[in-house]
C-alpha cells in the first residue's frame, strides 16, 4: 500500500462514525420483507455449498470480471436466484443490457434484497446482498433506464437461473 492510498483511507477514520449511526437507518430504508427470516449461517459453512468463484464473491465481497457471466445474455422468461441460499432475487422482465459487462436490472423483488454503504473504493457506492444469507450480489447505481433510474449490477456467479415454467429449488439453509 502506498503512502497517498494509506492517507485516503485513514481520512475515511473522520466520517466512520457518522456512517456507523446511519448504517442501521439505512438498512431499514431498504423494505427488507419481515417474512424474510435471515440465516445466522457463519459464511465458512457455504463454502461446501458453493462453487469457489462464487464463494469468494458472495461471502467475500469480490467481483468477476466484466462479461464472464453467461447470464448477461440470458433472455428467458424466469426468475434469477441467490446462488447460495436460492432466494428468489429478480425478475427477467426487470433485466436489461446496460453495457457494464455485468447483469443488470431496474429493480429487485421487492423485500429480497438489503444495502449498506460500501467505501472499498474510498468514494460512497451502495452495496446490496441478499436479505436471507447475506450474499454480496452487488452494487446499484443511478444510472439506470427509466422510470425508476437504477442499475442493479450483479455478478453472475452470485445467481443462478429458474426458468419460469421450472419450480424455484427449495430455499437452502
Amino acid at each position: 500500500m502506498n503512502r497517498r492510498i494509506f492517507l485516503q483511507r485513514m481520512s475515511l477514520l473522520a466520517v466512520l462514525p457518522a456512517v456507523s449511526l446511519m448504517w442501521p437507518l439505512r438498512l431499514a430504508a431498504t423494505g427488507i420483507n419481515p417474512a424474510i427470516v435471515p440465516l445466522n449461517k457463519p459464511h465458512e459453512a457455504w463454502h461446501g455449498l458453493v462453487a469457489p468463484d462464487a464463494y469468494r464473491i458472495l461471502f467475500e465481497e469480490q467481483t468477476e470480471e466484466p462479461g464472464s457471466s453467461e447470464l448477461n445474455d440470458e433472455e428467458r422468461d424466469g426468475t434469477f436466484i441467490c446462488a447460495a441460499c436460492y432466494l428468489p432475487l429478480f425478475e427477467s422482465r426487470n433485466k436489461y443490457e446496460s453495457g457494464s459487462g455485468w447483469p443488470s436490472f431496474t429493480q429487485p423483488i421487492a423485500g429480497h434484497v438489503g444495502t449498506k454503504p460500501d467505501y472499498q473504493l474510498i468514494f460512497l457506492r451502495t452495496e446490496y446482498h441478499c436479505a436471507r444469507c447475506g450474499g454480496h450480489q452487488g452494487h446499484v447505481f443511478k444510472d439506470g433506464p427509466s422510470p425508476r433510474g437504477e442499475r442493479w449490477c450483479n455478478n453472475g456467479l452470485a445467481l443462478k437461473f429458474v426458468l419460469r415454467t421450472e419450480s424455484l429449488p427449495a430455499l437452502r439453509n
